[in-house]
C-alpha cells in the first residue's frame, strides 16, 4: 500500500511537470507567432488595408490610383513583396483586422494621437492635415439652412463623423471651449467621403472630415463648403501592430525614401 502511494505521488509529480512544461512551451509558441516582417517575407505577401476615397485609393477605368496606392506600389518594388490591398471604410474593422493579423498595415492618414498610440505603432509621418467642418454653401433661397460661420455657431448642432475618428475628441474639446453642447453622431458604416456626399445630398447638414479629402471632393462638387477648421494641424501616418517592430522599421525606411523622391 505504501509503495502504491509513492508511485501515485511520483506519477502525479510527473504529470504536473509535463503540464507546466506544455503551458510554458505553448506560451513560447504564441509569443513567436507574432506576424512581423520575417514571417511576412516567408509568405511573400504584405496585407494592407486602405480606406477608399478620391485621395488615398480609388479605381478608375479598371486601374487603381491614389496616394496610398502609389506608396504601396513603391514598397512593392523596394521589398519584393506582393502587396494585397483590402479596401475598408470602417475604422473599427481595420483595427480588428490588424489585431487578428488579417492585415499587416493600416495604410491611411491616421492622426498621431496619444489615444491611438495606446494600441497602434505609427510609422514616420506621411502627411500633415487637420479636421474641417463640411456643410453646404450658403444658399440665400433656402430658409431652412443654418449656415455655420464660425466654431461657436456649432452650439447645439448635430455633427456627423466616422466612428472613432480623431474628430470626436476634438469636437468634445470644442464643446468645452464654447461652453455649449455639440451633438456628435458617430457613423460606423460610412467613410469620410460618404459623409461628405450625405451633406451634399441634404441627408445630413454637418460632418467633420479630413481637409485633404474635403478639398478633393469639393473640386467636383462646388456646392460643398469646408472653410471652418475644427482642429489644429496634425501629423498623420500609417500604423502597424506594436508587436511588429521589424516591419515598422522597414516601412519607415521605405516611406522616407518615397517621400524624399516626390
Amino acid at each position: 500500500m505504501r509503495m502504491n502511494t509513492k508511485k501515485l505521488l511520483l506519477l502525479f509529480v510527473i504529470l504536473l511537470s509535463l503540464t507546466i512544461l506544455t503551458i510554458f512551451l505553448l506560451r513560447i509558441v504564441k509569443r513567436g507567432s507574432a506576424r512581423d516582417l520575417p514571417e511576412i517575407m516567408k509568405g511573400k505577401t504584405l496585407n494592407v488595408v486602405i480606406e477608399s476615397n478620391l485621395v488615398d485609393y480609388f479605381i478608375s477605368k479598371d486601374s487603381a490610383s491614389g496616394f496610398q496606392y502609389e506608396l504601396c506600389e513603391y514598397i512593392k518594388k523596394r521589398s519584393g513583396l506582393t502587396i494585397e490591398v483590402f479596401p475598408e471604410d470602417n475604422y473599427d474593422l481595420c483595427i480588428k483586422g490588424l489585431k487578428n493579423k488579417t492585415y499587416d498595415v493600416i495604410a491611411e492618414n491616421i492622426p498621431i494621437t496619444n489615444e491611438y498610440k495606446k494600441y497602434l505603432a505609427f510609422t514616420v509621418p506621411i502627411a500633415i492635415s487637420n479636421q474641417v467642418l463640411v456643410q453646404r454653401k450658403l444658399d440665400e433661397t433656402d430658409t431652412t439652412q443654418i449656415f455655420i460661420h464660425n466654431q461657436i455657431d456649432l452650439a447645439d448642432k448635430t455633427v456627423y463623423v466616422a466612428q472613432n475618428s480623431a474628430a470626436v475628441l476634438r469636437l468634445k474639446n470644442l464643446s468645452e471651449e464654447i461652453a455649449e453642447p455639440i451633438h456628435i453622431q458617430e457613423i460606423s458604416d460610412k467613410s469620410s467621403e460618404n459623409l461628405i456626399y450625405m451633406v451634399y445630398n441634404k441627408e445630413i447638414d454637418y460632418a467633420v472630415v479630413d481637409k485633404a479629402i474635403a478639398k478633393k471632393i469639393a473640386v467636383q462638387n462646388p456646392g460643398i463648403d469646408y472653410s471652418i477648421d475644427i482642429g489644429f494641424n496634425q501629423l498623420q501616418a500609417w500604423a502597424v501592430r506594436p508587436a511588429s517592430p521589424i516591419l515598422l522599421d522597414s516601412l519607415n525606411v521605405w516611406i522616407t525614401d518615397f517621400m524624399n523622391s516626390r
